[in-house]
């Protein structure tokens, strides 16, 4: 694994607005930074590979054992959530991704940061992007990117369980958020499902006949919410526990157990010296001399606090009521002064599918973190 240097394409910006990321420098900082790539082995590409495929099948264990331990108060999930969650996993509705982010230094094994298991993004970037770039600037070699194909193979496989006409995607009006839906929208209409956009505000719901409607008062069947599951029970928390078996939520509502940084704590508990996992805990444990705490609930890197010998470093933000989860430092290499954390995405029932870089000058990755390609050879 190393870091290289790389030319960019004379009409970059042009290029990657062709296929949809419109973002690619937002308020004047770079995100889309093709001036640098990532180069893997195989070898490495196989470690990588094996250590997503095995980080799932560890998250699968503690989802029963959180449901068969009642640990669901240790997450700060509602009780009024509990029943809709041990439901849904009993009955395995629709479940379509999740991106587990990665420390990796091409020597010792992933170590596990979080996994973003309801609404990861950067996904356009991961799966359309970077591929078009390898083409175009590294033909010869491979990249780790199966993302669009198995995505398109897996709505396919949901294509015959949806319920109604049709499958909406509810986002908030963000540039990001949009760009994502869009861009799911396209891989499941290849997969001959009609679909259909809502933006959060414009989802209606119907008292007398029990659902959410559309614009048009049609009732909704099948909807993917790029929202976050504890958002939907704090803003529609008796609509949506009503229709968790009614109607198709993608993600499913038992994706809370996972979506949840307590998760981490759950997984050292069971899996203690994992070597893919960091030491983590729910409360603070005296000999950890090192540590990042973060929100069980926080996202894009906010409200992280990382105490270090050198000191501390904390970011601002909005999270931090929910409770904390304690967690050893990741081995996140430093290249010229940045820090790569690798997105290995995981698309259901279809197995590992790809990853994407995002590269930070800081030690924490949030929001202004830059996306930078990789290929392997």
């Amino acid at each position: 694994m190393r870091r290289e240097l790389v030319e960019p394409r004379p009409n970059w910006r042009q290029d990657v607005e062709k296929l949809g990321l419109i973002f690619h420098t937002p308020k004047g900082v770079p995100y889309w930074d093709e001036s640098v790539c990532y180069r893997f082995t195989s070898a490495e590409i196989d470690t990588l590979e094996a250590a997503t495929e095995e980080l799932q099948q560890l998250c699968l264990k503690a989802g029963q054992f959180i449901i068969d331990n009642d640990r669901f108060s240790d997450l700060h999930i509602p009780p009024a959530a509990v029943p809709a969650i041990k439901d849904a996993w009993e009955k395995e509705p629709p479940s379509l991704y999740g991106r587990f982010d990665l420390a990796y230094d091409g020597r010792n094994p992933p170590k596990l940061l979080e996994y973003n298991a309801q609404t990861p993004t950067a996904l356009l970037e991961a799966s359309v992007v970077q591929w078009y770039w390898r083409r175009e600037v590294r033909p010869a070699t491979d990249q780790f990117n199966s993302i669009h194909e198995k995505l398109i193979a897996k709505w396919t496989d949901l294509r015959s369980y949806l319920k109604g006409d049709a499958l909406y995607f509810m986002h908030v009006d963000d540039a990001e958020d949009m760009m994502t839906v869009s861009y799911l929208r396209d891989t499941a209409e290849q997969a001959r499902i009609r679909t259909s956009a809502l933006l959060v505000r414009e989802v209606g719901w119907n008292e007398s006949a029990q659902c959410f409607r559309d614009l048009e008062e049609k009732p909704i069947r099948s909807l993917f919410a790029l929202y976050p599951w504890e958002w939907l029970l704090g803003e529609f928390s008796g609509p949506v526990l009503k229709t968790c078996g009614a109607m198709d939520w993608i993600e499913p509502i038992w994706k809370m157990m996972w979506s949840n940084k307590g998760l981490l704590a759950i997984l050292w508990e069971m899996f203690p010296q994992h070597p893919n996992l960091l030491e983590a805990h729910l409360q603070h444990p005296g000999g950890m001399g090192e540590y990042a705490r973060k929100p069980l609930l926080s996202r894009e890197g906010a409200n992280v606090t990382l105490h270090t010998l050198g000191g501390t470093v904390e970011t601002p933000g909005d999270y931090g009521e929910e409770g904390y989860v304690y967690q050893a430092l990741a081995p996140i290499p430093c290249f010229d002064g940045n820090r790569p954390v690798l997105g290995s995405w995981y698309i259901t029932d279809q197995g590992p599918a790809g990853m994407g870089i995002r590269e930070s000058a800081t030690p924490i990755t949030d929001n202004l973190s830059r996306f930078v390609p990789h290929y392997f050879d």
